[in-house]
């Protein structure tokens, strides 16, 4: 298979199996469901950057690249998976479900239920961040898999492994949280000073107003979104907001 003949020459310079690939071989089955094949690549995604092998080469290895790959492969599981699930519903539906189960708080508890966070290499501080790095180890593992078994195992992964056992699709559909109260009500609790400006922007070529909408903290712009009406544009900007900026503060 292609994808074994281009990683075997990387990976065959750890003639020994590491602490960690023991580990791995007989702690990835119950996460994943099937028995590595490449343990080297599987050690490589529990790598984080901080913990980033030097090689007498030079060349520095972590799993920074798989955590890329991972993050296609995921995106086109999930979106595979809601196109065939909901064929009535429209692209702006489809797009913020699957926002919703890949955003990193999501993926961070995930991986941590599943216990990629005990496999993890990492000499990152604990702190308010650290969880992240679950999350991208979690991509990273996705990434592996790809390139170990291939899309359909990777998908077999995913879905059965990661999205029928720890995602709630049905609260997230219904999670049409009122996401503009959610930053008033943090804005007065914070004391700060935060408003929510929407114009009307008219398109000439469709005869259809669009309506655009940005959270401002002072100077600086937290999110921004547009919609149909003006309620959807300020949602729209509030949710980006709330995910990208409120929950990590």
């Amino acid at each position: 298979m292609l994808n074994s003949r281009v990683i075997k020459p990387i990976f065959t310079r750890f003639r020994r199996k590491t602490d960690l690939q023991r580990r791995l071989f007989y702690q990835l089955p119950p996460i994943t469901g099937f028995r590595p094949g490449n343990l080297s690549l599987y050690e490589l995604a529990f790598i984080h950057r901080s913990a980033s092998i030097r090689m007498p080469d030079g060349e520095v290895m972590n799993n920074e690249r798989l955590e890329y790959l991972g993050d296609a492969v995921l995106d086109a599981i999930i979106s595979d998976f809601l196109f065939s699930s909901f064929p009535d519903k429209d692209e702006g539906f489809l797009s913020k479900l699957r926002s919703r189960i890949v955003k990193r708080t999501q993926l961070n508890q995930i991986a941590e239920k599943m216990g990629i966070h005990k496999l993890l290499v990492s000499n990152t501080e604990h702190g308010n961040g650290v969880k992240n790095v679950y999350g991208d180890a979690l991509e990273a593992l996705v990434g592996a898999v790809y390139l170990d078994r291939g899309f359909q195992r990777a998908r077999k992964f995913v879905l059965e492994r990661v999205l029928y056992k720890y995602v709630d699709l049905e609260a997230l559909i219904s999670q049409e949280a009122d996401f503009k109260s959610r930053v008033i009500e943090w804005a007065q609790k914070e004391k700060k000073d935060v408003c929510i400006e929407t114009q009307e922007i008219y398109q000439e070529e469709t005869k259809v107003p669009t309506f655009f909408s940005r959270v401002r903290l002072g100077d600086q712009i937290l999110g921004e979104g547009t919609g149909s009406s003006k309620k959807e544009a300020e949602q729209n900007a509030a949710e980006i907001a709330y995910y990208q900026y409120l929950v990590f503060h």
